[in-house]
């Protein structure tokens, strides 16, 4: 018997609710992956204080604003994935240097020659580590309500503001997951 979660599927964001805690606290991650041996995405609302050609120098031109590294979560902090929104190319067919995995959304080849890679991009964002779960674990944190499960916008991985990504997220909901924003840590001030 399966013990995946049927509501969670590749492409999807997943919100934090108040019981995710640290690390994710207050996180919007994109799902790249999720199947019976585990899952991984990205938070797309951790930007760094490094910029880009800090550590990808050929990179920096062509990083969609705010030009910045992102953190997209806890695991290989010393990995960086580039994710590249790529409109108008058929899965079998993406363009040099990508990897297409969902909805015109896929990964780049960060060693690849950037100005071979770049004419083909709509969008792109350089991210330092990961976010990872082993088999069952981000299910099983699901089914306890640490994530809410909400369907992705177009624009949502590539925002130039960032800020208010969570709450925007949570309140485009028609369900019950909207009420999260309304959340306080300190129960007198409802």
């Amino acid at each position: 018997m399966s013990t995946r979660s049927p509501e969670l599927a590749v492409g999807q964001l997943l919100v934090a609710t108040p019981l995710t805690g640290e690390p994710f606290a207050g996180s919007v991650v994109l799902v790249l992956h999720h199947d019976e041996d585990g899952a991984h995405g990205l938070v797309l609302n951790q930007p760094m204080e490094a910029s880009v050609d800090a550590v990808l120098p050929e990179w920096q031109p062509f990083v969609t604003e705010p030009g910045v590294l992102f953190r997209g979560g806890p695991v290989g902090r010393d990995t960086a994935m580039g994710l590249v929104s790529v409109p108008g190319h058929d899965p079998g067919d993406p363009p040099l240097g990508t990897q297409l995995l969902f909805g015109g959304i896929g990964l780049v080849d960060l060693d690849a020659p950037a100005p071979l890679v770049v004419p083909e991009l709509g969008a792109f964002r350089i991210f330092v580590g990961y976010s990872g779960w082993a088999a069952g674990q981000l299910d099983s944190e699901i089914r306890q309500g640490a994530w809410q499960v909400v369907p992705r916008e177009p624009r949502d991985p590539f925002r130039e503001e960032t800020e208010d990504l969570w709450r925007d997220v949570l309140l485009r909901q028609r369900s019950a997951a909207s009420f999260l924003v309304t959340f306080t840590e300190h129960p007198d001030r409802n």
